[in-house]
């Protein structure tokens, strides 16, 4: 103990720590720069020049013995490194609400353009600028756009969900969003490997599996660019809620789709096996990302029993446990948005039903906020992101690629809509089976999947996200 105490205030003491081991043990030589006491290792002596608390002090002003050069004013610089990150962040989302508020603001423009239309110029023209000016543009990272710009937007859809007009169309929905996505990828993908075949057009090193999986990108309908041009036109209830259901539930298959083809292009043989696994792994993902989102929202529920005594930290609960379901389905490549929405819809009646009526404003607005201002950054990132990002045009495919999702959306469309029409009570019409087809609207996610593809396994990845971006 004693031991222990002088090696801890020796340096503390000017002078004492040299004293001390002076007195005690073998005295430390060129040959031995330690000493080894009880079982511990100290460190050699400290001269008392080292040790002094304004020898060291002065010792950080001056560098060889030449002071440190003196500011003009003592507390004023410039230091933009220090604020560099949050300053640019705080100014993208500035630069998002100013579009949004400006768009609005002209009707003239409003009535002729599309919000996402004219939000994917402003990046454009905002990306051209950058470049322009020798600076390298920001590209929308996947993991920003996963992580932190879609789920605001996803569960603002799922918290306000009409719950009864949903449930009443469910069959409707899932037959467009599992059987119209398994189309338009097989459809799409073996009409893209017909064109590859084509002798004379520089595609043939481009096999069906690569295909394939373009296919199943570039069929996800997005729900972020369903609800940015929906909310504009003000669709009738049925409409909306049956493509906007569709874009949710596709993103299982979607998901079970890209990451599929993803590790079939790592084997050297697919096998029956791997194939009817495959198969099943779509209800692994889609029940397994709703089961996820059941217990976060049962949680919260429970939760929000308690919270009388303390109102603020309310809408606290409901942001994070939807958060935690969505991180929590993505840890095991389950559907994060099936997680969202299920949460969402869960807790919601417990939760209004618990909480104050401030609390439930705040819910409210803050969440239209959010998704509205990732939104507005979606958009604007994907025009930034066309200027930034590398691309291979070849219009062969280019051209093709958009000439087929047009035929796939609209022949799924007709042929499903007349299958489901011999079971609703309320049919269908031509009107509505063509605002159906126009609402198979592509977004983000298919650009963010693309971007997510290894070049070591895709070297075609390129002309893929050219592809995309010219589909969007």
């Amino acid at each position: 103990l004693p031991w222990a105490l002088l090696l801890l205030l020796g340096p503390l003491l000017p002078g004492q720590g040299l004293q001390a081991n002076a007195s005690h043990g073998p005295e430390p030589t060129e040959e031995q720069p330690w000493v080894k006491v009880g079982g511990i290792t100290a460190a050699p002596p400290a001269t008392a020049q080292e040790v002094h608390p304004l020898n060291r002090q002065h010792h950080n002003h001056s560098a060889e013995g030449h002071p440190k050069t003196r500011k003009a004013f003592p507390v004023l610089s410039i230091d933009y490194s220090h604020v560099r990150i949050p300053f640019e962040i705080a100014l993208w989302i500035l630069l998002a609400c100013l579009m949004k508020m400006g768009f609005h603001v002209m009707s003239s423009v409003s009535k002729v353009v599309p919000e996402s239309c004219l939000l994917i110029v402003v990046g454009l023209l905002v990306g051209g600028l950058i470049k322009a000016v020798g600076e390298k543009p920001p590209i929308l990272k996947s993991d920003i756009f996963f992580l932190f710009l879609l789920p605001p937007i996803i569960l603002d859809a799922g918290y306000f969900l009409p719950l009864r007009q949903f449930t009443e169309n469910l069959g409707t929905i899932l037959i467009f969003a599992v059987v119209g996505t398994l189309w338009n990828a097989f459809f799409l993908g073996g009409l893209m490997y017909a064109v590859c075949q084509i002798g004379g057009s520089g595609l043939n090193h481009i096999g069906l599996l690569a295909n394939l999986l373009f296919g199943s990108i570039i069929s996800a309908v997005d729900p972020v660019a369903v609800l940015a041009v929906f909310e504009e036109i003000h669709i009738n209830e049925l409409l909306h809620i049956l493509v906007f259901g569709e874009s949710l539930l596709n993103d299982a298959v979607t998901v079970v789709l890209y990451h599929l083809f993803e590790e079939f292009a790592n084997f050297e043989q697919v096998t029956i096996i791997d194939i009817i696994l495959g198969f099943f792994s779509f209800f692994v993902v889609s029940l397994g990302g709703i089961f996820v989102g059941v217990i976060y929202g049962v949680i919260a529920a429970f939760t929000s029993r308690f919270t009388s005594s303390i109102r603020v930290i309310e809408p606290l609960f409901v942001f994070l446990y939807s958060y935690m379901a969505y991180l929590s389905a993505e840890i095991f490549h389950l559907s994060g948005i099936m997680a969202l929405i299920a949460s969402g819809v869960v807790m919601r009646p417990y939760v209004e039903a618990n909480i104050s009526h401030k609390s439930h404003t705040t819910i409210k607005y803050f969440l239209k906020m959010w998704s509205s201002v990732s939104e507005t950054l979606i958009f604007i990132f994907l025009g930034v992101s066309t200027v930034a990002g590398q691309h291979y045009w070849n219009w062969t495919f280019v051209i093709s690629a958009l000439l087929f999702c047009l035929i796939a959306r609209v022949l799924g469309v007709l042929v499903l809509t007349w299958f489901i029409n011999k079971f609703r009570i309320v049919k269908l019409t031509p009107k509505d089976q063509f605002i159906i087809a126009y609402g198979g609207l592509r977004g983000a996610i298919a650009f963010s999947l693309c971007y997510l593809l290894d070049y070591e396994h895709f070297n075609m990845r390129d002309m893929f996200l050219t592809a995309i971006i010219t589909v969007i």
